[in-house]
């Protein structure tokens, strides 16, 4: 599948929050007459400045035409040289406005780098030290500009950005979220910054977060947009659902969407997952019970036809993946996706008998997950079934195997389920203490 982004204006971020500030702000009158007579700055500049205060996009674009470096290295030299905040405000905003008439005049501001190696980015990132709110977002917007334009992507390092990003996902104000999810789909449409992105500590964590707080549609899609772009990287398809566990968060999203661009996403990540890495992915995508809903999908009308050929490509591989897959290894799928449900090798005795001893393969890293699972899921249908498993297990492995079991801690977890609050645990882990008894194992 090629990496098939579609074009988009270099100005996305579009916010309500933040073009109301902006509004407020443009009124205040900036005394750059001043600046003039304190030689901070010379007649000529002043000149280029008023030619584009207070102007129409039109009249903004007449002036910068021809003068795109000039005009760069002023903004670029006033953020550089001057800490008055109404200034600083004032400075990101004909900054952006001179980026947001034409995206051509962002070549200017990558021109200034021969001036000064900083140059263009350096400057904005002094503004996200200074604490100002407004100039930060307004900051932060300009540099997903510049960073989505660069001509030389892979040499740009943004770790300011990505720690500014980072933190805003965790914000309580949703202009906050909004803002660096929009500005995150800017920079993951350009392949030089995903790696660097997943690799920014906690971002994808913190983006990823967002799918299972309350979000409307339109975030949700935001969000998930941003996992369809980072999964085109094989490495990152690779990794993701392994360390984030995304495969169930997108397929619920899916099921429960109202509108259809958000199944659309979901189904393109999904593909993505497949396309890129699917050993790593299918068997999670099997115990979700992808399956059955891509049939689901498969029968119903769609605007797009993206959505059905990215359902149907699916169900096709979904359909060979299960069909070629033994019942042991959709069994030890479960386990290792930690999704567990009563399906039926869990109540199998000839399951167990064939099968046990498999727990114990690869230094027993199935008995190690399923007690994994018993020490962190809350989960009380999951806790019956692996309190089921470890009963079973007891009843077919070997005395190394229930050694194990007692070291890694299941023998204690087990022993504390039998006062769950859940009837069902109750009984599934009383039941396995049995076992155990009867085994002769020494308490």
């Amino acid at each position: 599948m090629a990496d098939d982004v579609p074009e988009v204006p270099l100005a996305l971020v579009s916010n309500q929050y933040l073009d109301k500030k902006v509004a407020q702000i443009r009124q205040k009158p900036i005394l750059w007459e001043g600046y003039e007579r304190a030689n901070l700055l010379t007649h000529d500049q002043v000149e280029l400045i008023r030619a584009i205060d207070k102007k129409t996009p039109t009249e903004i674009q007449a002036a910068v035409q021809g003068k795109e470096e000039i005009y760069a290295s002023l903004i670029l030299y006033l953020l550089q040289s001057l800490s008055r905040t109404d200034t600083v405000q004032y400075v990101c905003i004909l900054a952006d406005d001179i980026l947001s008439v034409n995206e051509r005049n962002a070549v200017g501001f990558h021109q200034t780098t021969a001036q000064d190696e900083t140059y263009p980015y350096g400057p904005f990132f002094r503004v996200l030290q200074l604490g100002d709110e407004f100039s930060t977002l307004e900051a932060t917007k300009v540099l997903t500009m510049l960073a989505s334009s660069s001509p030389t992507p892979e040499s740009v390092e943004l770790y300011e950005l990505y720690g500014w990003l980072t933190q805003s996902l965790t914000s309580t104000n949703i202009n906050f979220v909004d803002i660096a999810v929009q500005e995150l789909e800017s920079l993951l449409r350009v392949r030089a910054y995903r790696l660097p992105v997943w690799n920014a500590p906690q971002l994808v964590k913190c983006l990823i977060s967002r799918l299972t707080k309350v979000s409307s549609p339109q975030m949700q899609y935001q969000v998930i947009f941003c996992l369809w772009l980072l999964t085109f990287e094989t490495e990152i398809a690779t990794e993701i659902n392994e360390k984030y566990d995304i495969i169930p968060a997108i397929v619920d999203i899916a099921k429960s969407a109202v509108k259809e661009k958000v199944v659309r996403v979901a189904m393109a990540t999904l593909r993505n997952l497949v396309e890129k890495a699917p050993s790593a992915n299918l068997a999670a995508m099997l115990v979700v019970k992808l399956l059955p809903f891509t049939e689901n999908l498969s029968a119903r009308k769609w605007s797009d036809a993206d959505i059905l050929e990215d359902v149907d490509y699916l169900r096709e591989r979904l359909t060979e993946s299960f069909q070629s897959l033994t019942t042991f290894e959709q069994y030890a799928s479960e386990v290792e996706t930690g999704k567990l449900e009563w399906s039926p090798p869990h109540k199998s005795d000839v399951f167990w008998k064939d099968n046990a001893h498999k727990l114990e393969d690869n230094n027993y890293q199935l008995l190690r997950a399923l007690a994994r699972i018993l020490s962190t899921s809350t989960n009380p249908l999951v806790l019956s079934v692996a309190a089921n498993d470890v009963g079973q297990y007891i009843k077919y492995s070997s005395k190394q195997g229930k050694r194990i079991l007692q070291d890694i801690g299941a023998k204690q977890r087990i022993m504390e389920l039998m006062t769950h609050e859940d009837q069902d645990v109750r009984y599934q882990a009383l039941t396995s203490v049995q076992k155990l008894m009867h085994q002769a194992w020494e308490f």
